[in-house]
């Protein structure tokens, strides 16, 4: 889908995919659009925080030899020369891999972790690392080595966590697509709170290996932020071969292709759930969330609305078990909790009352939702959600303490979304309205196991509906 002319449009606009047209016609080049989009980091970045390292020598190498390629009429895909940003809690050979953390203050790999490598292989021009929440286990994203960041479309306000670093900086235009995580919604609520698009693959879609340790089992996958469900379709094609050093990848033969990111049923059936129960969620975002199931039936869906498939209490139980005594496995293991982000001590704490049946319940209930769910995804073809109970807080806060006049914990803004990562699903995280503040208003789309391209080409039919690519935050447009 091309958007505006290229040849006028600012080059820190354009999307992966006219960015690619541009340089296979020599309208523009690699280079050219490198160092125009690291000018704009260091003049703008300082209002957000969103990258927290710049590799500017790195990028214009990689832009000049993306550059040559095209000259020489063999450019290595779609995604070459196309800047791109990597969340830290990621590993990028010769970068910082802080994890948000003191504790990792100085560890700087050699080598990319596998999927890095992927897109590096695919001619993507690496501009640098974004910030994260420490360790990743939070919805905002602040820590102590680098500060807090800011939401582009209201600097003062958070753009969610964990992977709050990298729609910061898509959404102020530092790159058109960036690599995050998910280990309980940090795509889809971040993507919703900055109007973008962000998938959480199904387990094993994008291979791993080489990274950090899993905190989670196997929960948490690397997520991919664009503006457009085009670029994100083209940077999950570029990656998600499998690999053998992953055992979950073997689950597909062959990486995803562009031709079945178009393909979802005519009348796909989708459950569309408001409300999980009796938690609380903002009247305006399920105002915005109906408005997208009136779209998503215009355009051909079977919107049914019904009881919820699983129990969201137990589902918020098992991720209460796993998350603390993940955070407690790695802090242990990198020197103990003293220098850890103080609004983590609570959650290290809770790790203490952790046993070894209660883990295994946990992984038990786990296995049992994964088979719920394939059950239910026999009949269906989606499930509709919002992606956030609360809309953005201020930057520097950890949650929001209160959800529609009630108050609310310390996950309950996230409610949404961590039952999708217990059972392995897909997710994309698509943008629905702005609320009366000017800030997006966020939903999901929640498909069956390995159906990820299905869910892209339902995100297709959404967005040639209601396309909202073309919208900036004020002050970064």
């Amino acid at each position: 889908m091309q958007r505006g002319n290229v040849m006028t449009e600012p080059v820190w606009r354009m999307s992966a995919t006219d960015l690619h047209r541009a340089y296979s016609s020599g309208r523009l080049s690699p280079v050219t659009v490198t160092r125009t989009i690291l000018d704009r980091i260091v003049t703008l970045n300082p209002k957000l925080n969103a990258v927290v390292h710049v590799d500017a020598n790195g990028a214009m190498r990689a832009a000049e030899e993306s550059a040559a390629r095209y000259r020489n009429g063999n450019p290595y895909g779609p995604l070459d020369g196309v800047p791109a940003t990597i969340k830290d809690s990621l590993v990028v050979g010769g970068m910082p891999a802080t994890w948000g953390s003191q504790l990792l203050k100085t560890n700087k790999p050699p080598a990319d972790e596998l999927p890095v490598a992927r897109l590096r292989e695919a001619g993507a021009v690496l501009l640098g690392k974004t910030n994260v929440p420490e360790f990743t286990v939070q919805g905002y994203t602040h820590n102590l080595l680098f500060g807090s960041t800011g939401n582009p479309w209201n600097p003062d306000l958070t753009p969610g966590g964990s992977s709050g670093g990298a729609v910061s900086a898509v959404a102020a235009g530092f790159g058109p697509i960036a690599f995050g995580t998910d280990g309980g919604g940090s795509t889809r609520r971040p993507a919703g709170y900055t109007g973008l698009v962000g998938l959480k693959p199904s387990i094993g879609r994008i291979a791993r290996n080489g990274g950090f340790a899993e905190i989670y089992n196997d929960i948490e996958v690397l997520g991919l932020f664009g503006r457009t469900v085009e670029d994100v379709a083209l940077t999950l094609c570029a990656v998600s071969a499998p690999d053998a050093r992953d055992r979950h990848s073997l689950a597909f033969q062959a990486a995803v292709t562009m031709d079945e990111t178009h393909h979802c049923p005519a009348r796909a059936r989708i459950l569309y759930l408001p409300r999980f129960n009796e938690h609380p969620v903002e009247p305006e975002i399920v105002a915005a969330t109906d408005r997208v199931a009136k779209v998503l039936e215009s355009a051909g869906c079977a919107i049914e609305t019904g009881p919820m498939p699983f129990d969201i209490d137990d589902a918020a139980a098992a991720l209460a078990t796993m998350m603390p005594a993940g955070l407690a496995m790695i802090v242990d293991k990198l020197g103990g909790p003293e220098r850890i982000t103080p609004a983590l001590l609570p959650m290290y704490e809770m790790a203490k009352s952790v046993s070894g049946s209660d883990y295994l319940s946990a992984l038990n209930y786990t296995t049992r939702l994964r088979r719920q769910m394939a059950g239910f995804f026999a009949q269906w073809d989606a499930i509709l959600t919002p992606a956030v109970a609360a809309q953005p807080w201020a930057r520097d806060k950890v949650f929001p303490e209160t959800i529609d006049g009630k108050p609310a914990s310390p996950r309950a803004h996230a409610i949404y979304t961590g039952w999708t990562n217990l059972a392995g699903l897909p997710g994309l995280g698509l943008p629905a309205d702005l609320d009366a503040n000017g800030m997006p208003v966020g939903f999901q789309l929640i498909g069956g196991y390995g159906r990820d391209a299905m869910l892209l080409a339902l995100g297709r039919r959404y967005e040639t509906q209601a396309p909202w690519a073309d919208r900036w935050p004020p002050g970064f447009n």
